[in-house]
């Protein structure tokens, strides 16, 4: 089974049956992706290192993309893999990076991810302590993204960590200027390309937006 939770922010309490049902019987055949800020590789310190093995110990596969509140550098000294049609980052046996503009084939569906966001919070941050300018798709990011979305015809589900613009209005918010260039191109995906569904994190909130749009932080829907 695929379930689907939004941002975690290194809390290992996230990962019981407290927010996911029936979590002491998943098993290897069952996947928890993370739309961002997974927050277990942050202060790459041994309490987190701690926390990810008590995680590598659970029966089922974490799959996570990026949010904004990622240690970038950390995160991408692990070697780039190939896993089911995309590239990935292996942090521990079933702990899996899904790195952006991928599509993966997942139990016979289609995943297009594309993590990361402006931190509003940048201001009280330090470069390479607390924020990364990594947080934010570089240009060869976007034209691998925009490839694969071309080549994969249809997809299944979206995963993001921010929502596109018009759906940022519709949630009540105005989007920020310093991610205009990531949430109009998610804007562009959802005008341009064929989808089933669209799950994100970022905004703290569980919430149905429209159809087939889906805010998530503590819920966890399966798919």
């Amino acid at each position: 089974m695929m379930y689907i939770t939004g941002d975690v922010h290194g809390d290992i309490n996230r990962f019981s049956e407290a927010f996911i049902p029936n979590e002491t019987s998943l098993t290897k055949d069952d996947y928890l992706i993370i739309c961002g800020d997974f927050g277990f590789i942050f202060l790459n310190d041994n309490e987190e290192k701690e926390c990810l093995d008590a995680l590598a110990k659970k029966p089922y596969n974490i799959l996570f993309i990026e949010g904004n509140h990622e240690n970038f550098d950390v995160i991408n000294e692990y070697p780039v893999e190939i896993w089911n049609g995309g590239k990935i980052h292996h942090i521990r046996e079933n702990i899996i990076h899904l790195m952006r503009g991928q599509v993966f084939t997942i139990e016979n569906k289609k995943f297009f991810t594309m993590g990361g966001a402006y931190s509003i919070d940048k201001y009280m941050r330090q470069e390479g302590i607390s924020w990364w300018p990594q947080e934010l798709p570089n240009d060869e990011e976007y034209k691998e993204a925009t490839e694969n979305l071309i080549k994969s015809n249809d997809i299944d589900y979206i995963i993001s960590h921010t929502a596109p613009r018009e759906i940022i209005r519709r949630m009540g918010y105005y989007p920020d200027a310093h991610d205009m260039e990531l949430t109009g191109y998610l804007e562009w995906i959802m005008y341009e390309h064929k989808f089933t569904h669209w799950f994100f994190g970022h905004f703290h909130e569980d919430k149905i937006i429209e159809r087939n749009f889906t805010a998530l932080y503590y819920s966890v829907v399966c798919l």
